[in-house]
């Protein structure tokens, strides 16, 4: 602390208030601060009411302070104490839980005009960077976009599209999903303590996607677009039985694993009848950010082959790219700015919008 601000501190001490000690001793002044010598701070009453009474301190304050040798404009401002802040009440309902029953087939969900499964046979291919960059594309596009983080066990949309506030439920019954980049998003992850494992049984999964999609408050969308966990699960049963889906893409690598998994995710949406979109090959090639030169670290071509032999369309193939990576981990998807990868995902979405899909 400076000399003069030394100096300030005392003459402040020297005024004593009404019902005993001095405006240092009571802590009261706030952003002290000295500015060739402009001298700035604020009097912090205990509440409104008292403030409205501190006026002649106030005026008493500046008076004192323009006494101190070095100090030739002197402000006082006068705030207070408000009540403190209500905090939102948590959603008064409980996720989880066995599913209700449903009659008849699969069902719409209410203002939800298309549904996309994105899908993998396994995990690390990047279906969720995936399934974010995808829903900001197309929001970017003009369209009424939803996401819903249905990997119930590492639900990850919450980090990757910069959301983390708890979702509001005014009634106990639905749910007010959060906004980002122009998307609607609802996961999961937002409802529970990000630190601690779900450890749940399929009932309970099932449960959870099925409020998940028929409490939220979806609001009119033209497409929802819903991140699958890997393998062939609870949830993927659930959400193509119950729901009426319009049509999942799998995403995978090009190596053989990855494609004997992804295989499976195939063979899944067939049994349940869900149409297959097409595939995308994420991690398709690495280019050297020093030299240029373009490696295929998993592998080339393996998810194009694959296409051709089912007949389903090759929907794009990404490159590994550090800058997405970052920009998921920092919470806005790299489609939402400029650059080729924002323009890979526009070109990805533009071509669902063109097939009448998104």
């Amino acid at each position: 602390m400076s000399q003069i601000e030394t100096d300030i501190r005392d003459a402040l001490a020297r005024l004593a208030l009404p019902d005993g000690g001095d405006l240092i001793s009571r802590d009261m002044i706030r952003a002290l601060s000295v500015d060739d010598a402009t001298v700035r701070f604020v009097i912090e009453a205990p509440s409104p009411a008292i403030a409205q009474q501190m006026e002649p301190l106030r005026k008493a304050a500046e008076t004192a302070v323009a006494a101190v040798v070095g100090t030739r404009t002197v402000n006082a401002a006068l705030t207070a104490h408000g009540p403190a802040p209500a905090k939102p009440a948590p959603p008064s309902l409980k996720i989880g839980g066995h599913p209700k029953p449903q009659e008849g087939g699969p069902a719409p969900v209410s203002g939800v005009d298309r549904i996309l499964a994105i899908g993998s046979g396994k995990g690390g291919v990047g279906k969720s960077t995936v399934s974010s960059n995808l829903a900001v594309a197309l929001a970017k596009q003009g369209r009424r976009v939803g996401l819903l983080d249905a990997d119930i066990y590492g639900p990850s949309q919450p980090r990757m599209m910069g959301v983390n506030k708890r979702p509001a439920s005014p009634d106990g019954k639905t749910i007010i999903p959060l906004k980002a980049h122009g998307v609607t998003m609802m996961s999961i992850g937002l409802m529970m303590d990000p630190d601690k494992a779900i450890v749940w049984r399929g009932p309970m999964l099932m449960g959870a996607l099925q409020q998940m999609l028929g409490q939220v408050e979806w609001g009119e969308l033209d497409v929802l677009i819903v991140d699958l966990p890997p393998g062939t699960g609870d949830v993927q049963l659930t959400l193509c039985q119950k729901s009426q889906v319009t049509g999942a893409i799998v995403v995978s690598t090009p190596q053989d694993v990855a494609l004997l998994d992804a295989r499976k995710a195939l063979d899944m949406f067939a049994t349940l009848k869900t149409p297959v979109l097409g595939l995308i090959e994420n991690m398709s090639i690495f280019k050297c950010p020093d030299c240029g030169s373009e490696h295929a670290i998993f592998g080339q071509g393996g998810v194009a082959a694959e296409a051709e032999r089912l007949k389903v369309p090759l929907l794009g193939a990404l490159p590994i790219d550090l800058d997405t990576r970052l920009a998921g981990d920092g919470g806005t998807p790299i489609a939402a700015g400029e650059g080729d990868m924002a323009q890979a995902y526009a070109k990805l979405a533009c071509g669902l919008i063109e097939g009448g899909v998104a």
